[in-house]
């Protein structure tokens, strides 16, 4: 009971977290010396969470599209519908496996190292130094951390399901004696516009879980170093579970609102 009480009450802290950084997203409209700051924050945070993912994002999803095919193929062979593989690799990685798995890897990359470093800042006692500066924090180190998981979470799935493609299109080429043609057809026949929609709102929905969690445990840290690593630790596993009881719901909600 202890353990629930406690993880409602990260599940809320996080929830807060999120929205406090969408309701700051006007000031990047704006023209004082605040919101310049805002946008000059974000756009670091942008190329320190995607920049160097990208490389780990393509490979892995490259190589898990591949795998996947390599296993169902033979079987699809069997029945006569071996370019089946395309319909497979195409509704798999766009509605689900693109946006978890680049979900997974920057939760490992980019969530840790969030929390690591907010989590240092917090014990060299950085962070009141910006209050006593009357600096916000929040609006500081927050934002533009949980806006670039956000936007990056989201070009890196849209990314990553081009690769899981490609991994099933490699597979179909030199294994299973598919036409590149024949492939291609028939992924643009079996899927449609709202497996990649429905992918692609759950990578913004991933992204605010891992830059949330990441900065929530980041900024609770008590201790010395070791409590920055056991940050750094649990903003991994705590992302990984959120973000797969965040995809189970929003696929059953998609469903029922698909075929319900």
């Amino acid at each position: 009971m202890r353990s629930l009480r406690r993880a409602t009450a990260e599940v809320g802290a996080v929830s807060r977290m999120v929205g406090g950084s969408l309701r700051c997203l006007p000031r990047f409209l704006g023209t004082s010396r605040k919101c310049g700051m805002l946008r000059q924050h974000t756009v670091e945070q942008l190329s320190r969470v995607g920049g160097h993912s990208v490389g780990i994002v393509v490979l892995v999803v490259f190589v898990v599209g591949a795998v996947i095919s390599m296993q169902i193929g033979p079987l699809l062979r069997n029945y006569g519908v071996v370019i089946m593989i395309a319909d497979v690799a195409g509704i798999g990685f766009l509605r689900e496996l693109g946006p978890m798995l680049t979900a997974v890897v920057l939760s490992g990359y980019a969530g840790a190292s969030i929390a690591a470093e907010l989590g240092t800042m917090k014990v060299g006692e950085e962070i009141d130094a910006l209050r006593a500066m009357a600096i916000d924090p929040f609006l500081h180190l927050v934002v533009p951390r949980i806006l670039a998981c956000v936007v990056m979470t989201t070009c890196l799935t849209a990314i990553g399901d081009a690769s899981g493609v490609l991994g099933g299109l490699a597979v179909g080429t030199f294994m299973m004696d598919i036409d590149p043609a024949a492939y291609l057809a028939e992924l643009a026949w079996a899927t449609e516009l709202s497996d990649l929609v429905s992918g692609l709102a759950k990578a913004v929905m991933f992204g605010a879980i891992v830059g949330g969690i990441a900065c929530r445990f980041g900024l609770a840290v008590r201790g010395g170093a070791d409590a920055v690593g056991r940050a750094a630790t649990r903003t991994i596993v705590w992302s990984i579970v959120t973000l797969i009881l965040a995809d189970l719901l929003f696929t059953i909600g998609f469903y029922a609102i698909r075929f319900g």
